[in-house]
């Protein structure tokens, strides 16, 4: 009786950890589109603040889901626990989404959006460690090499992106530039709609690749636990 505890046990962690991968890979695009939706259509309704909160709220609940897998594992924990505080950042900015959609005029409100976007750039790169941290303990080396190549690239696009928004800031800081270009750039930060576009536009590329690698993480535990003795 004690020899099939831990492999009941196992089986447990892997039944979550498959949950959790699944919630994480259905979390990350219903998490974009509300957001974005929320922020560029003026709502009437005061219960649709809660759709961004649900929806950053279920990749929150997919990391804690793999936080049953391979506890003992000091760096798999830590990757992980980075990847739950930026998903608390993230539940917290969200509200934000809806009241920025109402008064798009109240700074407080554009820095809060602001500071999600980042946050949401942020949770996509450290969940890539994760994936990276996840993959190295499963037995396919095919997955862990590519989990480790697209990994490295979609946290080298992301770094990207946040350089472009570091570049943006800045520029609206400085005072002695070209007149049409300070008119360019005042356009461009009233136009919440193209901004949020563009943004859309340059996390798709990293997010659907990280979605890839989610889907084909979750296969190989399918598949270890199917063809196991």
């Amino acid at each position: 009786m004690p020899e099939y505890a831990p492999k009941a046990e196992l089986l447990r962690s892997l039944g979550r950890l498959v949950r959790g991968l699944s919630a994480l890979f259905w979390g990350l695009p219903i998490a974009l589109f509300v957001c974005v939706k929320i922020a560029t259509v003026e709502w009437s309704k005061p219960l649709f603040i809660f759709a961004p909160v649900g929806a950053t709220g279920l990749l929150f609940y997919g990391l804690a889901l793999l936080g049953h897998f391979q506890q003992q594992e000091r760096v798999w924990r830590h990757a992980l626990d980075r990847a739950k505080l930026v998903a608390v950042v993230n539940i917290g900015l969200s509200p934000f989404c809806f009241w920025w959609g109402q008064l798009p005029s109240v700074f407080f409100y554009n820095i809060a959006v602001g500071m999600l976007l980042v946050s949401g750039v942020l949770f996509i790169f450290n969940l890539n460690l994760v994936l990276q941290r996840l993959a190295a303990m499963l037995p396919d080396e095919t997955l862990r090499s590519e989990t480790r190549t697209f990994g490295n690239l979609n946290r080298f696009l992301l770094l990207l992106v946040l350089g472009g928004l570091a570049v943006y800031m800045g520029l609206l800081q400085i005072t002695n530039l070209p007149d049409w270009f300070i008119r360019l750039m005042i356009a461009l930060t009233f136009a919440k709609p193209l901004l949020l576009g563009l943004f859309a536009v340059l996390i798709l590329l990293p997010l659907a690749m990280t979605m890839t690698l989610i889907w084909k993480i979750k296969e190989a535990v399918f598949s270890s636990v199917f063809s196991a003795e």
